[in-house]
């Protein structure tokens, strides 16, 4: 169902199926769907947010962005 909906609304990030809960509810911490993370290329959290988004707008692409940008220690 989450595959064909990422395929069927055209998503071009990679989507997290964690069926089990390690990845997001161990090391993450989940307050319930839907949430959303933003996660660097070193695998650290850079932003949660739960609820939904409308992530095709150009404030959310400007948002991404920003948090991308950001240097991490």
């Amino acid at each position: 169902m989450v595959r064909r909906t990422a395929h069927e609304r055209g998503y071009t990030a990679r989507v997290l199926l964690d069926e089990s809960g390690d990845v997001t509810g161990k090391a993450y911490g989940v307050f319930g769907p839907p949430t959303a993370y933003v996660i660097d290329r070193q695998g650290r959290l850079l932003s949660r947010m739960v609820g939904s988004r409308s992530w095709g707008t150009p404030e959310a692409r400007k948002l991404l962005l920003v948090l991308l940008s950001q240097r991490t220690k």
